[in-house]
C-alpha cells in the first residue's frame, strides 16, 4: 500500500489557488487511475483507492484544512502500519520555487509550511518523501513584496499562470507514478533533472572574400561576422467550511 496525500484547503473558493497545488495533483491522479470513482470520507479526508503500476494506492485530500493536515496523515499511516520513509508521499505547494518547478525530496524541514509542520508533529519525524510544486513569482520564487504571504498562497492562479502550471501537474503525476513503481530514488532522478533548453543558434562567420585592393603595399581584409541570431477533469471535491492557510 502506498499513501499519496495532496495538501490544500477544502471548498470551491480555493479551487486553483496556489496553496491547493497538492489537491490539484491528486485530482489528476484520481481522474487517470480511478475515473468515475466516488470519493469516500476516510481519515478526515476525501479518499480514493486505486491501482498505480499494479500497486494498491490510497489518494487522500485532507478535509481538516491545511494547518491540521497531520491528523489525516497520522491516522492513515497508523491504520495501515506504513513506513513513512518508503510508503508515504506528501504533495505540497512551495513559494520558494518558481512557478511550475517540481522537486522531490526524501526528507527535510517544513520551510514554514503549516501543512508540513503539522504532519511532522503527527508523525514525530521528518524523513518522509515530499513532492513540492513551485508557486512563487520570478526566476527564484518568492511572493510579491506588496502581498502578505497568507494572502499570496490563497490567491488564484491567473489564466497565463495556469497554462504553465498545468504542465507541472502532469509532471507531478508522472513523478508519483515513478515513486510507486520504482521508489523514491528513481522518482527523484527523473523529477529533479534540469529541463533541457535549446541553445541559441549562431550564424557562421562570414566567408566572403576580401577585395584585392592594394593599400600602401598591403591588401585590405574584410572583417568576418560572428554575431548570434536573435532568436482537471475528475478528481476529489471535499466540502468547505473556513480558510486556515
Amino acid at each position: 500500500m502506498k499513501l499519496i496525500v495532496g495538501l490544500g484547503n477544502p471548498g470551491t473558493q480555493y479551487t486553483k489557488t496556489r496553496h491547493n497545488a497538492g489537491f490539484l495533483v491528486v485530482d489528476r491522479l484520481a481522474a487517470k487511475h480511478a475515473p468515475g470513482e466516488t470519493p469516500r470520507a476516510r481519515f478526515n479526508a476525501a479518499a480514493v483507492e486505486c491501482q498505480v503500476a499494479g500497486e494498491r494506492c490510497l489518494l487522500l485530500k485532507p478535509t481538516t484544512f491545511m494547518n491540521r493536515s497531520g491528523q489525516c496523515v497520522g491516522e492513515a499511516v497508523g491504520f495501515y502500519k506504513l513506513s513513512p520513509a518508503s510508503d508515504l508521499l506528501v504533495i505540497t505547494d512551495d513559494i520558494y520555487l518558481p512557478l511550475g518547478a517540481v522537486r522531490m525530496r526524501p526528507a527535510g524541514g517544513t520551510g514554514g509550511h503549516n501543512g508540513l509542520s503539522d504532519i511532522q508533529r503527527a508523525l514525530g519525524r521528518e524523513d518522509y518523501p515530499r513532492l513540492r510544486l513551485g508557486v512563487g513569482v520570478g526566476e527564484s520564487g518568492g511572493k510579491p513584496e506588496f502581498m502578505d504571504q497568507a494572502d499570496f498562497v490563497l490567491s488564484r492562479l491567473s489564466d497565463d499562470e495556469w497554462a504553465a502550471f498545468s504542465g507541472a501537474i502532469d509532471k507531478s503525476v508522472k513523478a508519483c507514478e515513478t515513486f510507486v513503481s520504482k521508489g523514491i530514488d528513481a522518482a527523484m532522478n527523473s523529477c529533479n533533472a534540469p529541463e533541457a533548453s535549446a541553445r541559441p543558434k549562431r550564424e557562421r562567420p562570414s566567408e566572403s572574400k576580401a577585395e584585392n585592393k592594394p593599400v600602401s603595399g598591403t591588401e585590405a581584409k574584410s572583417p568576418s561576422s560572428n554575431s548570434p541570431t536573435e532568436a482537471p477533469k475528475g478528481g476529489i471535491d471535499p466540502g468547505a467550511r473556513r480558510s486556515e492557510s
